[in-house]
């Protein structure tokens, strides 16, 4: 018995790292041939490169034209940090109007904007980029951006419903007591008590909008408008020779923000979820 548990601590905490290991491989691969000659990468399949050079990087930032890879990561990051404003504001007006405020037909209203969660996004793709075309809008950033500036994201309103009934109504109460109106008692107190839930919401917005290809690949048509995703799509000819090497670079630099993002807000990932699933 003296023993037993030590043990268990080294198969657990070893099956951990290799399990770690086997999720994490293809990342590594990615990296390791990132740094290859493109002459080296499917000829030399380990992961340890026997030469390094960072030209594929150089030759993936330069290679469209004359656009930069910059210019893609311009535009991502542009169309990502309106798509977080934009929900930050109208899915948390939106819940707060939901969980706080009483009007007619209030739990058809809600009932309606859950049944859009089980939507499979192909029904309103025909009806969307009909409306988007009649509005002279393809080709610009407008149908990725004006949509999250009208609470259409109903995962989120519903996640902050959630939160939001958890925070005790006698807060609300009592700031009526004090004078406060409905927009005040939503600016001054749901929403620094809401940080947990906000944040989720901001760095599940980002990840989403910056992976986001199919719907960039329907509205945007021109190289100065593209995003990352579509960025990688450049380097692949179906037809003629695909730039593995480049692929590889701007792949590895295009996950870097995802990266940094949960690395520096895992903690905050984390609890925003379990607070927002267990409140209600």
């Amino acid at each position: 018995m003296t023993w037993s548990l030590p043990l268990r601590k080294f198969l657990l905490y070893a099956f951990i790292i290799i399990f770690g290991f086997v999720m994490l491989y293809p990342i590594i691969w990615l990296l390791a041939s990132s740094l290859k000659p493109e002459s080296l990468i499917f000829s030399e399949p380990g992961l340890w490169p026997s030469e390094f050079t960072l030209e594929n990087y150089v030759k993936g930032w330069n290679a469209v034209g004359d656009v930069t890879f910059g210019l893609f990561f311009k535009n991502s990051f542009v169309i990502s940090i309106i798509a977080v404003l934009g929900n930050l504001l109208t899915c948390s007006m939106a819940a707060f109007a939901f969980s706080r405020l009483d009007f007619p037909l209030k739990k058809v209203f809600f009932s309606c904007m859950l049944l859009t969660i089980m939507l499979p996004t192909h029904v309103t793709l025909v009806p969307q980029y009909a409306i988007f075309h009649n509005l002279g809008w393809i080709n610009t950033i407008l149908p990725l951006t004006v949509p999250k500036l009208l609470a259409t994201d109903a995962f989120f309103i519903f996640l902050m419903v959630q939160f939001f009934r958890g925070i005790p109504k006698e807060l609300d109460e009592s700031a009526i007591i004090d004078g406060c109106g409905p927009f005040q008692i939503y600016s001054r107190i749901i929403l620094p008590l809401a940080a947990p839930a906000l944040l989720t919401t901001a760095i599940f917005t980002f990840i989403w909008t910056w992976d986001d290809f199919f719907s960039q690949l329907l509205y945007l048509n021109t190289v100065e408008n593209f995003t990352v995703p579509l960025g990688l799509r450049l380097f692949l000819d179906s037809q003629g020779e695909s730039l593995w090497g480049a692929v590889f670079a701007m792949s590895v630099l295009s996950l870097l923000p995802i990266m940094i993002l949960f690395f520096l807000f895992q903690r905050q990932i984390v609890e925003g979820i379990a607070t927002t699933g267990v409140k209600g």
